[in-house]
């Protein structure tokens, strides 16, 4: 990120916008990640040239705009790539999760096809090593590791079909998928998708095969469904 003296602009609030801005700028540009959490204060003040009043306003103003999210003893995380993913996860707090799923999984198989004809080595390697990343947790029985290795497989696909707007819209919808479904983890055990889809969805994409790519999105999408026919089905009884 390129520095900017803060005596450029004599304005509070001018000065604070502007920094807002950078900041933003650095997420759209995929510098900072959805899901990384940014550098600590003093490095902030440092890298954008500004004190750390201003540098707390800014990121104060984005958390409340859901672009950030500011963590208790963790730090602020990157939430969302745009005022756009933003805005969808305001929008998901409200949505059933069978509608989510229903809009994530249509975004995935758009994104194994496109992934099967545009991934680079690079992508494919990053696709296996989540895909082995995601099989090893299965059966540790923790569903936030479970949820977020899953995602990571997924994700590695969307990057790959070289996308981005496709990219920012499914970290939206994914990511209110994986809490909510995190949010109903005792039931988790009684229709956990399988594994098959997935290592099939690996082996296409390798292949550069978009059909069988498809179908293995659509045999994911499938399991998917019939494991939310069983949590709601228990969930029908659940506290």
């Amino acid at each position: 990120m390129t520095s900017t003296s803060a005596s450029t602009t004599t304005a509070g609030g001018t000065l604070v916008q502007q920094t807002i801005g950078r900041i933003e700028r650095s997420i759209e540009s995929g510098e900072w990640p959805v899901g990384t959490r940014l550098p600590a204060e003093g490095l902030l003040v440092s890298e954008l040239g500004v004190g750390r009043n201003t540098v707390r306003e800014a990121v104060r103003a984005l958390c409340h705009t859901g672009l950030l999210e500011a963590r208790r003893g963790d730090g602020t995380y990157v939430r969302a790539a745009s005022d756009l993913g933003a805005a969808l996860k305001r929008r998901l707090r409200r949505a059933e999760l069978g509608h989510i799923l229903q809009v994530r999984l249509a975004l995935e198989r758009e994104a194994a096809v496109g992934a099967a004809g545009a991934r680079s080595e690079a992508d494919l390697a990053a696709i296996l090593s989540a895909l082995v990343a995601r099989r090893r947790v299965l059966d540790s029985g923790d569903i936030d590791v479970i949820a977020d290795r899953d995602h990571e497989f997924h994700r590695a696909i969307v990057r790959a079909a070289g996308n981005p707007l496709l990219a920012d819209l499914y970290e939206s919808i994914a990511s209110a998928v994986r809490d909510s479904i995190a949010d109903l983890h005792p039931l988790w055990d009684e229709g956990a998708p399988g594994e098959a889809a997935h290592e099939d969805l690996a082996d296409a994409i390798a292949r550069g095969d978009a059909g069988a790519a498809a179908e293995a999105a659509r045999a994911h999408a499938a399991e998917v469904a019939v494991t939310l026919e069983r949590i709601d089905a228990s969930g029908a009884d659940a506290p």
